[in-house]
């Protein structure tokens, strides 16, 4: 198979990862709504710096859809034109999406990288694509993932439009990061399929059946995790920023089923891999599954008891993320054999 289309297809994944790392990054700095408007910001391609950049002021040139701060509301630029001596309300009008209307450098330019890298992946997933096209009569089934996987980008850039107009709504979030996890799903099975080494690995239908529940089990604790993320966030805005030994002063039941879901989680997991280490199945990307397993423990262990540590909330929800992708690819490592054999 094609060497420069695997590593296209590699590259894709790896910035769909860092859009994930970056999305993580904004969650735990409150920058989702750095950009209040999509897919500009403030009207801008380059995101402004200052403040000023988004006052009305006298005797200045504004295009049209640019945004300004204006008498707490965020008002739009219906043509170019320069300003006079006064605010001429004619020449404006109000954004209607929501009203949110506060500017925070340091937030603007921290959601424009997680959209800057959004838009990186999204070319990289359309060139691989167009070279997905030569495979139509080799492997069907990889131009037509591949073109699922621009389809299910677009629609991932439409969700975060929704995000940002709903004013990061939690469900809307939620989503939000499953549907980053398909496309994750759908780029490693492009992978595998234009993968032509040739794998030991033995069929057993437990383990085939065992797979299936980790995964589902995974996707379960990602969406309560972002859930429990959101009651974080509203303990943020209640006690700040600083006091973190607050966020989690009387949480929700969904925390602690959160906690305990997660010994499931294990026990699963762990009982994969003594089923595999016991057939020697071949699937060696269980040992990075514990891995992984540990670390998540250590970093959810760190944000209860040390009053969640710089970078322990993004690398908590990147680990989980990374763990569904291992699982996913173990999940098609366990599944192609039993193909195999049905057309042998």
């Amino acid at each position: 198979m094609d060497i420069t289309f695997r590593k296209i297809a590699k590259i894709s994944l790896v910035l769909v990862y860092l859009v994930i790392v970056a999305g993580a990054v904004v969650r735990m700095t409150g920058s989702g709504m750095g950009c209040p408007d999509w897919p500009k910001c403030f009207g801008y391609y380059i995101p402004p710096t200052e403040v000023t950049e988004i006052q009305w002021q006298p005797d200045r040139l504004f295009e049209k859809g640019q945004v300004i701060i204006y008498r707490e509301s965020l008002q739009v630029s219906k043509k170019d034109f320069t300003t006079s001596n006064s605010f001429n309300s004619e020449n404006w009008e109000l954004y209607t999406k929501h009203d949110y209307a506060e500017f925070n450098p340091w937030h603007t330019w921290i959601e424009y990288i997680n959209r800057l890298f959004g838009a990186l992946a999204g070319l990289a997933t359309l060139l691989l694509a167009i070279m997905s096209i030569k495979f139509w009569k080799k492997k069907k089934r990889i131009p037509i993932l591949s073109w699922l996987v621009v389809a299910g980008m677009v629609f991932q850039a439409w969700l975060g439009a929704t995000v940002v107009y709903s004013v990061l709504e939690p469900a809307k979030i939620t989503v939000h990061m499953l549907m980053a996890l398909v496309i994750v799903a759908i780029l490693l099975y492009v992978i595998y399929l234009a993968n032509e080494e040739n794998k030991r690995i033995k069929y057993d239908k437990l383990v085939l059946n065992i797979s299936i529940v980790a995964i589902v089990l995974t996707l379960i604790q990602i969406a309560m995790g972002t859930q429990v993320r959101q009651f974080i966030d509203e303990q943020i805005d209640i006690f700040g920023y600083n006091a973190r030994d607050h966020w989690l002063r009387n949480p929700e039941l969904l925390f602690y089923i959160h906690r305990s879901f997660s010994i499931l989680v294990i026990l699963v997991n762990a009982f994969l891999a003594y089923r595999i280490t016991k057939l020697d199945l071949g699937h060696f990307k269980i040992y990075w599954v514990l891995f992984l397993l540990v670390v998540e423990i250590f970093t959810g262990i760190a944000m209860n008891y040390l009053d969640f540590p710089f970078a322990s909330q993004p690398l908590h929800l990147v680990l989980a993320s990374i763990l569904f992708g291992v699982q996913f690819y173990i999940l098609l490592d366990a599944l192609m054999p039993r193909k195999d054999s049905k057309t042998s």
